[in-house]
C-alpha cells in the first residue's frame, strides 16, 4: 500500500505572485529530487482580488529566465483548505493571521506556519517572503531568490522528518 502524498498549500494576499511561484517551485524541486507523486501542491489568496486570473507576467519572466516555467489560476483560500491541506505556507505575517482566523480548530492553527521559517540556518525565520507587485524587476529577482532557498529548505526539513 502506498503512502499518502503530503498536501502543501502556499498562501499569499492575491496569489498571483509569491504563492504561485512557491507552488510551483516546489513542485519544480520536488521532481528534479525523484519524488514524483510524494506531494501534492497548490496555491490560494487570502483575497479574492484576482480570482481566475494567471500568475503575475513580471514573475513569470523572472522565473523563466532561471529556468522555471509555470501557469495556473488564482483563487482564494477555502474553509475546507485546513481539512485538505497538511501544511499551510504563509508568505507574510498578514497573510500567517489571517489564516490563523479563518482556521476553526487548534489543529488547523497548528498547520499554518510562514514559509521562510524554513530558510537554511534560520536566516529568514519570522520575515515576510517581498511582494514586489509595485516595484521594478529587481524586487521580483530578490523575491524569486528568497522563495528558492526557501522552498529547498522546506523539502529538506520535510524529507528530513522535522515537519
Amino acid at each position: 500500500m502506498s503512502e499518502q502524498p503530503r498536501r502543501l498549500l502556499f498562501v499569499c494576499l492575491g496569489n498571483i505572485v509569491r504563492s504561485p511561484l512557491a507552488e510551483n517551485m516546489f513542485r519544480h524541486r520536488a521532481r528534479l529530487a525523484g519524488l514524483d507523486g510524494k506531494y501534492q501542491v497548490d496555491s490560494a489568496g487570502t483575497s479574492a482580488w484576482h480570482t481566475g486570473e494567471s500568475p503575475d507576467p513580471r514573475m513569470r519572466r523572472v522565473a523563466l529566465a532561471h529556468g522555471l516555467a509555470y501557469n495556473g489560476r488564482a483563487r482564494q483560500v477555502r474553509g475546507e483548505d485546513f481539512k485538505r491541506f497538511d501544511l499551510i505556507l504563509a508568505m507574510d505575517e498578514s497573510n500567517y493571521q489571517d489564516l490563523l482566523r479563518m482556521a476553526r480548530t487548534p489543529q488547523e492553527r497548528a498547520k499554518v506556519r510562514l514559509l521562510r521559517d524554513f530558510e537554511p540556518e534560520g536566516e529568514g525565520a519570522g520575515l515576510a517572503v517581498p511582494d514586489p507587485y509595485y516595484g521594478g524587476p529587481e524586487g521580483f529577482e530578490a523575491t524569486y531568490r528568497i522563495v528558492e532557498r526557501a522552498v529547498q529548505g522546506l523539502l529538506q526539513a520535510l524529507e528530513g522528518g522535522r515537519v
